[in-house]
């Protein structure tokens, strides 16, 4: 088991080509061909404009909203699927169609990519009051990000806490479901990727 937090400082935050937004990477895995890309990504988007997302053939993508007003995705014929509450949560395939529009300003949207067949996300956001407990399978890896407050993540003798926009990562070893305490306060946004079924 290893832990280790990231801060926004080890964040890489780019600039649209479409100039329509900004993306900061929070972490991100690559395939054992870098040539492949990323076998997967986890990342904050500042969407300031309408306009489509980028196509990611192959990859598995989910978007919470994170704060504003609010975006309507058409997502390929589907009718247009409305993110106006925080956290609210949209799924989709990297190859469809997805326009985006914001229903009144700029948001902010945590987006989490997968390679299909690779990796298997699952995303959720939580509140943290006191202890939670995360359980890493053989092989998995947690992303647990600090939106709001404080946690600490603890497995054995090993300790490391996160502030609001830092982001614990949790990786398990190859010996078996391994246990993690996670205490503190605030909100959190939880990644786990793990082996597709």
């Amino acid at each position: 088991m290893a832990l280790r937090v990231l801060n926004p400082r080890d964040y890489l935050r780019t600039r649209w080509k479409n100039d329509g937004g900004w993306t900061t990477e929070i972490a991100s895995e690559p395939m054992a061909d870098p040539a492949q890309g990323f076998r997967w990504r986890v990342s904050i988007a500042d969407i300031e404009d309408d306009g489509p997302f980028s196509a990611f053939p192959g990859i598995e993508r989910d978007l919470l909203l994170l704060a504003g007003k609010g975006i309507e995705l058409d997502i390929n014929d589907a009718p247009p699927l409305r993110l106006d509450q925080r956290f609210q949560h949209a799924h989709f395939a990297g190859e469809d169609t997805v326009g985006c529009r914001l229903l009144a300003g700029p948001t902010r949207d945590f987006n989490v990519m997968a390679r299909r067949g690779e990796v298997a996300a699952e995303v959720h956001a939580r509140p943290l009051n006191g202890t939670m407990l995360v359980f890493a399978e053989a092989g998995a890896t947690w992303l647990i990000h600090v939106f709001a407050g404080q946690a600490t993540a603890r497995s054995g003798k090993e300790t490391v806490a996160a502030e609001t926009s830092e982001t614990l990562i949790v990786e398990a070893g190859a010996d078996g479901r391994e246990r993690v305490v996670i205490e503190g306060g605030g909100e959190l946004v939880l990644v786990q990727f793990r082996k597709p079924s």
